[in-house]
């Protein structure tokens, strides 16, 4: 690797780029519409230069890390304008969209739809974090499209940044499992947030009560709308349906609680204890 260019310098992209650097010698180029977040990737040694899109025309791998509204119409782009041994990727939490978009490109083996399980609540340039991606779950989807050269650069390159990568036949099979996983927990945290803030006009109060539990709760809804909003509608028919079964779930536990049904109160909260035992074998894998 001697050139890689990283387009949307925020938590994934900037964290990508540091981790790079450790890595490689390679010159690491940033891309971005934010004159602001060029110039912090800049200021905080994240990127060695800025560029323009079509850096990607002379680089080794290009890496797309913005809104995954915007990920498709990018990453036809940057398809259009590579190498024949370029290996691009995108970090978003959606694969269907751009699977679609570059499914007939002449360029497809080139393009590995990927996902890399990871983040924190904050975004920007200032947010990209050393070590952010260690001992986290990589996926990959539609593997049989990309070339094998290039399935085998992208995961050599994870195992490198302490990930493991598995594999998704669909990108469709993603994204349904993903809206449960991912999307509804970020959903059940900003509707918790918002809940408690309609309720509790005293913000003062909320914070002298608020304990480590309530805090870890609503963590994700200081995630940006702007990452998160193309995220839902994107992935929408799967996101209602995860929706559609909280709720289901949240009214009969309502509906106990006003019964005064001790037995199935318990029942429930004592059956789904079993999640600890099933986060304790995918942690140890």
């Amino acid at each position: 690797m001697k050139n890689i260019a990283v387009i949307g310098l925020g938590l994934i992209g900037g964290s990508l780029a540091l981790e790079l650097k450790k890595l490689t010698w390679a010159t690491i180029y940033g891309i971005d519409n934010n004159p602001e977040h060029i110039q912090k990737a800049l200021e905080l040694g994240i990127i060695f230069e800025k560029a323009e899109l079509d850096i990607v025309e002379k680089v080794d791998i290009v890496i797309i890390a913005v809104p995954v509204n915007v990920i498709p119409e990018i990453t036809l782009k940057v398809l259009d304008l590579i190498g024949p041994d370029t290996l691009v990727f995108d970090v978003g939490s959606t694969k269907s969209a751009v699977c679609l978009a570059v499914r007939k490109h002449q360029k497809r083996g080139n393009f590995v739809a990927l996902h890399p399980i990871s983040g924190t609540e904050f975004s920007g340039p200032e947010a990209a974090i050393y070590n952010l991606f260690s001992n986290k779950v990589n996926i990959i989807c539609e593997q049989h499209l990309s070339s094998k050269k290039m399935i085998d650069r992208a995961v050599a390159l994870f195992e490198n940044i302490k990930m493991r990568t598995v594999f998704m036949d669909s990108a469709e099979q993603h994204d349904k499992h993903i809206a449960y996983v991912s999307h509804l927990s970020h959903i059940s945290s900003f509707m918790l947030g918002k809940t408690v803030l309609e309720i509790e006009k005293d913000e003062k109060s909320i914070f002298d009560m608020a304990g480590s539990g309530f805090a870890s709760t609503v963590r994700l809804a200081k995630s940006n709308p702007k990452t998160w909003t193309p995220i839902f509608i994107q992935n929408k028919e799967n996101v209602l349906k995860s929706l559609n079964e909280y709720i289901k779930n949240l009214e009969t536990f309502k509906k106990q609680l006003e019964a005064e049904s001790h037995e199935d109160v318990f029942a429930i909260m004592q059956d789904t204890n079993r999640i600890k035992d099933v986060l304790a074998g995918i942690n140890n894998k």
